[in-house]
């Protein structure tokens, strides 16, 4: 009956009148939110609080709430709604009452000194809330009044109650104000205001820093305090007495985290760098922590070497330019840089020995571009200096990078061995920027390096020290042109001598030779050291990404110089594919691959290979087109239809003219006959066409057919002409029985490519007002579900405008009802969808004058249009949209001026319309806006920008008003 009662009082409040928000009904809903096990229960009640925080009542009873005889989590609700009412409703307060407020504030803080720490925190934060909205003008002296108020004598705390008190203000002040409401201007004044009060603040921290009687949790709250207001960008000569009392208390463990805190904070304020002369003095005060950091590294303590760590990479990336400036303290600076190289080189293996290592990586790019953005003189002594420290850079990553033993890497969880990973990739990146400061020298080290240790008869050297070296040339080679580079040779020799015992090793070896596949390319005669090994690893699950990815390389790059070679790869190939040792992605790269390496062959020898290569795939598929459909061999069909489609994505027998995409895009023809592709697929048609018959229904494998086509399409181009007819007849079947967005994209292929061209228009029209008939039936009977069908139903309308404006003038196209389904798709809340549609009207608006049936309907139903566009940038539609609606208004503006200079003053005399925020001034400055702006499309999307902010704009000055 009790817990009745409670939910009806409080979670019931919430649909009640605003005199239910009473301290009783407060308490209850509050019993309720942290002890109810029921979750719908607990929700409401939260809802219910937090329109309590908001009403008017709340200034009632959130001092009631902070009486002594109710529990912390009570007393905690009424302060942070006092913190709420004054941080979001300062203007409901009126100015005489200021004072009694604070008052009453101050008082509450006093009292709970010794009270509830969390209430404690959230009454400061009320304070300091209170002290902005203040400031300057009504308060002039908030801080030092606080600083003054609670060092009075007469207060019933204690000393250290007070003074931790006031500390937790002070501390949360600046935190309020970098997360306040305050408008723009007010933030300025405050801003200021709070760098005079920093006088007030700063010698009261320094003295009970250096006090030797102050207890230890009183310096943490000093140093907690300074860290938050050295981030109001005080200037560094006035935090340096500070600074420095941090870095004594660093060696104090209880103060060790508070201080690193205050220190880096300190150091990477923006403003910090003006102030060189301090940061000359913190570099001795750095260093002076090596000793300490030593210690901590020999005992294995990751948190004080860490935290070290930090300071010394906050003040060299942050000021490294600054520091470099200082050519007569160059050796100081060095000194500096060695401290971070030691920090990068930390002993252990990351992240389970050590985590520190990760922070230094960035000191390093900004060190480097500090020191190349010098004028040449001075970049050449820096470069003199800094050479030897990064190729000694180079070794430490190079021993970080390297793995544990197979037995220690055995016990790595993971997520260990992923953030490893990762870890190992910034340490590539990081070597692929060092090049450009050592250059070519740097690939000649590793050369030598890796000679040595694979040609040492003395000393063996263990398989990750061969394995980091490689994967420091795989990292440069695989983004820096390293064709001219002469140990590139070398390398390829040296690559068949390592002695490859481990999967690890193995998978760099594999992605170094795929890093120099376009070397190779260059020098075919080296293709034959690695081919074998590439080969050989493709039957090892384990390097199954690694050596299809760089097979997939090597016939990209050197197809023409694989003839000799193609008949192994294609077995080796194929008896890997049969066996099933890939997963589905591997097995797609791999018949990429294929591809590449039969596009430079013969046709007959295309034939020949794709015969031997697809027969078993093809013999398969008919077995399955005569079973029952179910999931399994739903699974198998989607496979090989992939092969299939992945295969003919790169087999290109012909050349491109130029290189770049368009639809300008042509290719030579192709001597030989005909396209391998094309005799394959004309070849496999029928079965194709058997499996859709009873696969219509799964999207799945519709889609994996149109894959091929549209694979084979874009791959082709003119060279697919042959299979246009069956195609577009196919497609008009598929999408009758049961129309699916892929086999729209793929249509719009077809129109892209083919429509122009006199031979093809008349299957392609066929197809085009067939799927456009069956589209617009779909709107008839409820699109909604469908947005997808939708958006490739827009994307193929606006194509079909863009390369034959001609399939718009068939009289069998209902060009009307098309333009209303495109209206109403506009108010689809699928973005991409709303995106499709605004491109189909952006095609079709420049087309009234030429297409007579595009101009009629315009003309009747361009209002219905321009209204829909008015509505969406009211309000109804996303913001990342408008630039797409400005684009529609564009059109209809420079294509249909008189029309749409009567339509938008009509659309727009509604009261209400498009939004009840606007006036009738508003409305009719914009419309003069858009006409008057026919030739600035950019201008069109400012305006409709500042149109919706303005909307918004007066939507927030209502919720504030």
């Amino acid at each position: 009956m009790e817990r009745r009662e409670e939910q009806s009082g409080a979670a019931g409040a919430g649909a009640a009148p605003a005199l239910d928000f009473t301290v009783e009904n407060v308490e209850k809903a509050l019993h309720q939110l942290y002890y109810d096990p029921n979750i719908e229960n607990k929700n409401l009640a939260q809802k219910w609080l937090m329109q309590a925080q908001v009403s008017p009542q709340a200034w009632h009873f959130s001092w009631q709430l902070l009486q002594p005889d109710k529990v912390p989590e009570i007393q905690y609700f009424g302060a942070s709604a006092l913190h709420i009412k004054i941080s979001r409703y300062w203007s409901d307060i009126p100015t005489d009452q200021y004072e009694s407020l604070k008052a009453q504030l101050f008082t509450q803080i006093t009292r709970f000194a010794s009270g509830s720490k969390i209430v404690l925190t959230r009454l400061c934060v009320a304070l300091a809330s209170l002290a902005l909205s203040m400031m300057p003008d009504a308060w002039p002296c908030a801080v030092a009044d606080m600083v003054r108020l609670f060092q009075a004598e007469d207060s019933p705390v204690d000393g250290q109650g007070r003074c931790l008190a006031l500390l937790e203000l002070l501390t949360v002040l600046p935190e309020e104000f970098q997360t306040s409401r305050l408008p723009q201007y007010r933030k300025g004044l405050v801003r200021a205001s709070l760098a005079v009060e920093c006088g007030a603040v700063f010698p009261l921290l320094e003295q009970l820093l250096q006090q030797p009687s102050s207890p230890s949790c009183v310096r943490q709250k000093v140093l907690k305090c300074f860290s938050s207001w050295v981030q109001l960008e005080v200037p560094l000569q006035d935090c340096e007495a500070l600074i420095q009392a941090a870095f004594t208390a660093l060696q104090d463990s209880e103060l060790f985290d508070s201080s690193v805190e205050a220190i880096v904070n300190a150091i990477s304020q923006p403003d910090a760098q003006r102030y060189v002369n301090t940061l000359l003095k913190l570099i001795p005060l750095v260093l002076g922590l090596q000793e300490q950091l030593r210690q901590a590294v020999q005992n294995g303590d990751m948190e004080t070497s860490h935290g070290i760590c930090r300071i010394a990479v906050a003040l060299g990336e942050n000021h490294s330019r600054a520091l470099l400036d200082q050519v007569e303290h160059w050796q100081s600076f060095l000194a500096l840089v060695n401290m971070i190289m030691f920090c990068t080189g930390i002993p252990g293996h990351y992240p389970v020995n050590e985590t520190t290592s990760s922070l230094t990586l960035t000191f390093w790019y900004t060190l480097q571009d500090d020191i190349l953005s010098f004028e040449a003189e001075k970049q050449a002594v820096y470069q003199q200096v800094y050479r030897p420290v990064y190729f000694q850079l180079v070794d430490v990553l190079l021993h970080k990078a390297q793995f544990p033993s197979d037995e220690e890497y055995g016990f790595w969880s993971s997520d260990e061995k992923e953030q490893f990973r990762i870890y190992r990739v910034d340490i590539s990146d990081t070597l692929m920027y060092v090049y450009e400061m050592l250059g070519a020298e740097l690939l000649s080290n590793l050369y030598d390096k890796l000679g040595r240790v694979l040609t040492s008869s003395e000393e063996p050297y263990s398989w990750q020290h061969t394995e980091a070296l490689l994967y420091g040339f795989q990292s440069i080679a695989e983004t820096i042109d390293v064709n001219y580079s002469d140990v590139v040779p070398g390398l390829i020799g040296l690559i068949p001598r390592i002695s490859i015992s481990n999967v690890q090793l193995a998978d760099t070896v594999m992605f170094t030779i795929g890093a120099l596949s376009e070397w190779l390319a260059d020098h075919p005669v080296m293709i034959n050291s690695v081919l074998p090994l590439v080969l050989h690893a493709l039957g090892n699950p384990e390097l199954s990404v690694s050596s299809v990815s760089t097979l997939k390389k090597i016939c990209r790059e050197c197809k023409y110089d694989l003839p000799p070679y193609a008949a192994n790869i294609v077995a080796v190939s194929q008896d890997v594919l049969m066996k099933q040792i890939h997963k589905t992605s591997q097995c797609m790269w791999l018949m990429q691959a294929l591809g590449f390496l039969l596009s430079a062959l013969q046709v007959e020898e295309i034939l020949k290979n794709l015969h031997s290569l697809i027969s078993p795939y093809i013999q398969q598929l008919e077995k399955l087109a005569e079973e029952t459909p179910n999931p399994s061999n739903k699974l198998a069909i989607v496979h090989i239809l992939g092969l299939l489609s992945n295969l003919f994505t790169t087999l290109d027998v012909s050349h491109h003219e130029d290189d770049h995409e368009g639809p300008e895009l042509r290719k030579l023809p192709v001597p030989q006959g005909p396209n391998p592709v094309v005799v394959v697929l004309q070849q496999v048609f029928q079965l194709i066409q058997k499996v859709l018959s009873k696969w219509l229904n799964d999207a799945q494998v519709v889609e994996a057919v149109c894959a091929i086509f549209e694979k084979s399409v874009k791959t082709l181009l003119d060279d697919f002409a042959p299979m246009v007819p069956q195609l577009c007849e196919m497609l008009g079947r598929m999408y009758s029985t049961i129309p699916q967005a892929s086999a729209l994209d793929l249509t719009r292929q077809l129109v892209h490519i083919f429509a122009h061209e006199p031979a093809h228009f008349p299957p392609i029209e066929a197809l085009f007002l067939l799927v456009t008939s069956v589209t617009l039936t779909l709107f008839q009977q409820g699109p909604r579900d469908h947005p997808d069908i939708v958006d490739s139903f827009m994307q193929l309308l606006a194509q079909a405008l863009k390369r034959k404006p001609d399939l718009f003038l068939c009289e069998r196209l209902d060009v009307k009802a098309v333009f209303q389904c495109a209206v109403l798709a506009l108010k689809f809340p699928e973005a991409p969808t709303v995106k499709a549609s605004c491109g189909f009207f952006t095609e079709l608006l420049p087309r009234c004058g030429e297409v007579e049936s595009v101009g009629k309907v315009v003309q009747e139903d361009g209002r219905m249009l321009l209204i829909a566009v008015l509505e969406a940038i009211g309000g109804q539609a996303s913001r990342s949209l408008m630039d797409c609606f400005a684009d529609i208004l564009f059109a209809l503006n420079k294509h249909c001026f008189s029309l749409l200079s009567m339509w938008i003053k009509e659309a727009l005399q509604p009261p209400g319309f498009p939004s009840a925020r606007l006036s009738p001034e508003q409305k009719d400055t914009f419309s003069q806006q858009i006409l008057r702006e026919r030739m600035n499309k950019r201008r069109v999307k400012e305006m409709v920008k500042e149109f919706t902010l303005f909307v918004s704009g007066a939507t927030w000055h209502r919720l504030h008003s």
